[in-house]
């Protein structure tokens, strides 16, 4: 028989203890059907969740563009405003100088 003919009983026992307590080992961390059904459904809510916030994000964007735009065309009203009432003010300035000096 060769070599495993001088193996013991004691050796064998030994041996067989140690696969024992290696698949014991195994089986405490090895995943169940609910464990795995569990993350299944928490990643299908993380999912959920992340497209919800996408679409959060991308209306915030839309929102903030758009108030974005209408301060910047309130501004250039306000621009075009002032530039009126500084030429109006310039050309009073000129009139009053010319009054003053007629006088």
């Amino acid at each position: 028989m060769g070599e495993n003919a001088n193996i013991t009983n004691e050796q064998l026992f030994e041996f067989m203890t140690k696969m024992y307590n290696e698949m014991q080992k195994m089986n405490g961390n090895m995943a169940t059907k609910q464990d795995i059904a569990r993350l299944e459904n928490d990643l299908k809510r993380f999912e959920h969740n992340m497209v919800r916030l996408e679409d959060k994000m991308d209306t915030n964007h839309k929102t903030l563009y758009d108030g974005y735009k209408l301060t910047y065309k309130k501004l250039n009203t306000l621009e075009e405003k002032v530039n009126k009432i500084d030429e109006k003010v310039e050309k009073q300035d000129v009139e009053i100088r010319v009054i003053k000096g007629v006088k």
